[in-house]
C-alpha cells in the first residue's frame, strides 16, 4: 500500500492568501471584540481602502508610537468628528477620479454619542463612505462609562449598582432605527459571532452607491467582565436572547434578519458578566429589573419577528457553520 505524499501546509496557505488590513502584535487585550471585527471588516473589504478612525480603544491598540498595526492607509480624527474627515476624503478622492473605497471607524461613544451629529450630517450629505460602529456598549478606552449604547440594568463606572438603582436605568438608543431615519441605501446589525454574515454584510455595504452603516456588536471582556475565551460565546448569547438583532434596512425598511433557532433566557447571557452580576442576586429589585430585560428581549423578537419556524443555514445556529471546505455562506 503506498504512502501518502506529504504536504506543505505552510506553502499551501500562501497560495490562497487572505487580505489582513491589521497585522498581529498590536496592544489589544485578550478576547478583544474589536480587535476580531476590524479585522474582519477589512478581510472583506480588502486593500483598496482608507480608513479615518476616531479616538478609542481601536486606535490606542493599534498605533502606539512609532509602531502602527495597519497595513491600509490610515488616519486618526478627533473623538468626535471621524464622520467629517472620512467625507472629507471621500470628496478629495472623487474629485481626483480615483475608486478607493473609505471606511469610518468609531466605537458607540464616537457614534451614539460624542460623533452622532457629524455622522447625520455626512448621511444627509450622501457621502459614499461605509460607517462601522463597533459596539462594546460603553466608553471602554476612557475607563467603562455609560454611553447610548449601554443596555438597560447594566454596571458602569457612571452607572454604578447598588441601594439606590440596579445599574444604567435608560435603554439602549434604537441607533439603526434613526440612521434609517436618513433614507440611506443600506444599515445593517453584526456580530464577531457570525463572522462569514458579518463579512457578507461588508461586500454589500461597499456594492451600495451612498452611505452605508454597519452596527458590529463587539464584545468588551474588561468592561463586561466576562472570561477573555468566551467572546463569541457571550456574543452568541446577545443574538440567540433577542437583546440584539441581526437586521439589514435598505431606505429605512427592513429587508431581512437573521432568525432565531433557539431562543435563550436573558438570565444565561447575564450569568457571565460581571456588569449584569446584581441583577442575579436574589432581591426584589434584582428580580424587577432582569425581568425588564427580558421584556426587552422579548419586544426586539415581536417587533422584528425574529423566531425560527425550522432549522436553517441563516438562522442563529446555522449562519456559521463550518461545513467541509469552509462556510457555506461565507
Amino acid at each position: 500500500m503506498s504512502s501518502q505524499p506529504s504536504v506543505d501546509t505552510t506553502a499551501l496557505r500562501k497560495l490562497q492568501p487572505r487580505f489582513s488590513g491589521i497585522e498581529s502584535g498590536h496592544g489589544a487585550c485578550q478576547g478583544c471584540g474589536q480587535a476580531l471585527a476590524a479585522r474582519l471588516v477589512l478581510e472583506a473589504a480588502g486593500p483598496d481602502v482608507i480608513v479615518a478612525n476616531a479616538t478609542g480603544c481601536l486606535e490606542i491598540f493599534t498605533t502606539p508610537w512609532p509602531q502602527s498595526a495597519w497595513n491600509v492607509p490610515w488616519i486618526h480624527s478627533l473623538f468626535e468628528n471621524v464622520a467629517a474627515v472620512a467625507a472629507g476624503i471621500e470628496v478629495a478622492l472623487r474629485a481626483q477620479g480615483r475608486t478607493t473605497r473609505v471606511l469610518a471607524f468609531a466605537g458607540d461613544g464616537g457614534t451614539f454619542d460624542i460623533g452622532f451629529q457629524a455622522l447625520s450630517g455626512m448621511l444627509e450629505r450622501n457621502h459614499d463612505v461605509l460607517f462601522v460602529c463597533f459596539d462594546n456598549e460603553a466608553y471602554m478606552n476612557t475607563g467603562i462609562q455609560r454611553s447610548g449604547s449601554t443596555p438597560h440594568g447594566a454596571w458602569t463606572n457612571t452607572s454604578p449598582a447598588g441601594r439606590v438603582r440596579q445599574g444604567k436605568r435608560h435603554f439602549k438608543k434604537d441607533l439603526l432605527t434613526i440612521i434609517s431615519a436618513h433614507g440611506i441605501p443600506y444599515a445593517a446589525t453584526a456580530s464577531v459571532a457570525y463572522p462569514s454574515d458579518l463579512r457578507a454584510k461588508v461586500r454589500r455595504a461597499l456594492d451600495v452607491s451612498g452611505p452605508s452603516f454597519l452596527l458590529l456588536h463587539s464584545p468588551c471582556p474588561l468592561g463586561w467582565g466576562h472570561d477573555s475565551a468566551q467572546t463569541i460565546s457571550v456574543d452568541r448569547l446577545a443574538v440567540e436572547t433577542g437583546l440584539f438583532p441581526i437586521l439589514e434596512m435598505e431606505r429605512g425598511k427592513v429587508v431581512s434578519s437573521m432568525k432565531i433557532r433557539n431562543p435563550r433566557p436573558v438570565r444565561e447571557y447575564a450569568l457571565p458578566q460581571f456588569r449584569f452580576r446584581h441583577l442575579l442576586m436574589d432581591t426584589p429589585e434584582a428580580r424587577e429589573e432582569l425581568e425588564h430585560l427580558q421584556a426587552l428581549a422579548d419586544a426586539n423578537i415581536e417587533r422584528y419577528d425574529l423566531l425560527s419556524e425550522a432549522p436553517g443555514p441563516r438562522d442563529s445556529g446555522g449562519a456559521d457553520t463550518v461545513r467541509r471546505g469552509g462556510s457555506r455562506w461565507g
